[in-house]
C-alpha cells in the first residue's frame, strides 16, 4: 500500500509596509529646507561679490546714477589706475611677501611641533599641547599694546620681518591644534615599517609622516593664507607708514585719502584686486580643503 506524502504550503509572506515612512517623509523636508538655506546663503555671498565686481567697471557717475545697473561702457582702466595710481600694486606685492614669509614659517613650525606632540609621548606633553591651545581664547587686540612694544625693542617695528614673526606667532595656536589631531589619524604601520627600514626621526617625518599629511597640510595652509591676507589691526599697528603697508591698509587709505575727491571706482577695483588670490587658491584647492577637514572623522 502506496503511501502519499503531502507537502505544506509555506505561508504567504505579508508585504508589510516599512515603518520609516514617516522618518524618510521628515528626512525629505529636512533636505528641502537645509537645500533651501544653502542656496539662500549662496545668493547673499555671491550677489555682493557680483556687485562689487561690476561696480568696479563703471565710472564715479554710474556709481550713484545707476548702482545696480550695468556700465555703459566697461571700465577696465579702473584696474590700471587702482594697481598704479593708487598704489594697489605696491601694497600687494607686500601683501605676498608678509603673508609668504608667515604661512611658511607657521606650517613649517607648525607642523614639526604637532607631529612631536602627536606621535611621542614624554613628560609635558599634554601641558605643551594646551599651552598652544590655549593661544587661541587670547584675543588678537587684547596682545596689541604688548607686541607693540616687544617688536619695537626688538627693533622691527615698521619691517617685513617683524609682521612676519607676528604672523607667525598668531597662527601657530591653530595649526598646531588642528595637525595634531590630524597625525594621530595616520597610521602607524606604516611609520615602524620605515623605522625598521632604518629611517632616521627627521627623514620619517619628512619623508613618510609629512606626504601622508598632505591633505591636512593644504587645508590648514589655505586657511592661514587667508586670515593672515585679511588681517587689519596687527599691520595697523606694527607698521606705521605707508612705504610698507599691506593691502588691506592699503585700501584703508585711499578710503581715507579721497574722502573729499573720491574715486570709488578704483576703490571697487582695489578690493577685487584684494580678494582675487585668495578666492582663486581656494578654488583650487577646495578638494584638498574638504579632504583634509574630512580626513580624521572618516578615520
Amino acid at each position: 500500500m502506496a503511501t502519499t506524502t503531502s507537502q505544506t504550503a509555506p505561508a504567504p509572506v505579508e508585504n508589510n509596509p516599512p515603518t520609516g515612512g514617516k522618518q524618510k517623509k521628515t528626512g525629505g523636508v529636512l533636505n528641502v529646507f537645509s537645500h533651501g538655506f544653502l542656496f539662500l546663503w549662496a545668493v547673499m555671498i555671491i550677489l555682493p561679490l557680483i556687485w562689487m565686481v561690476v561696480t568696479s567697471l563703471k565710472n564715479n557717475t554710474e556709481i550713484f546714477t545707476d548702482p545696480l545697473g550695468l556700465p555703459d561702457v566697461w571700465q577696465f582702466e579702473n584696474y590700471i589706475r587702482a594697481w598704479e595710481k593708487a598704489g594697489i600694486g605696491q601694497f600687494f606685492i607686500n601683501t605676498i611677501i608678509v603673508v609668504g614669509g608667515g604661512v611658511f614659517f607657521t606650517m613649517t613650525l607648525g607642523s614639526m611641533a604637532a607631529y612631536v606632540l602627536a606621535r611621542y609621548e614624554f613628560r609635558g606633553n599634554r601641558f605643551f599641547f594646551y599651552m598652544f591651545v590655549s593661544g587661541m581664547m587670547f584675543p588678537v587686540f587684547l596682545a596689541l599694546v604688548p607686541l607693540y612694544y616687544i617688536v619695537d625693542g626688538m627693533g622691527l617695528l615698521g619691517t617685513f620681518h617683524g609682521l612676519i614673526l607676528v604672523y607667525t606667532a598668531y597662527s601657530l595656536p591653530f595649526t598646531v591644534f588642528f595637525l595634531t589631531s590630524f597625525f594621530r589619524t595616520l597610521p602607524t604601520g606604516v611609520a615602524e615599517a620605515a623605522m625598521i627600514d632604518g629611517a632616521g626621526h627627521y627623514r620619517l617625518f619628512f619623508q613618510v609622516m609629512l606626504p601622508m599629511a598632505k591633505p591636512g597640510i593644504i587645508s590648514i595652509a589655505i586657511f592661514n593664507v587667508i586670515g593672515q591676507w585679511n588681517q587689519f589691526l596687527m599691520p595697523l599697528v606694527l607698521m606705521p607708514g605707508e612705504s610698507n603697508s599691506v593691502i588691506t591698509q592699503g585700501i584703508a587709505n585711499i578710503a581715507v585719502q579721497e574722502r573729499y575727491n573720491p574715486d570709488f571706482s578704483a576703490l571697487m577695483a582695489s578690493m577685487v584686486i584684494s580678494m582675487v588670490p585668495v578666492l582663486i587658491a581656494y578654488i583650487i584647492f577646495q578638494r584638498q580643503i574638504q579632504a583634509g577637514m574630512t580626513a580624521g572623522a572618516l578615520k
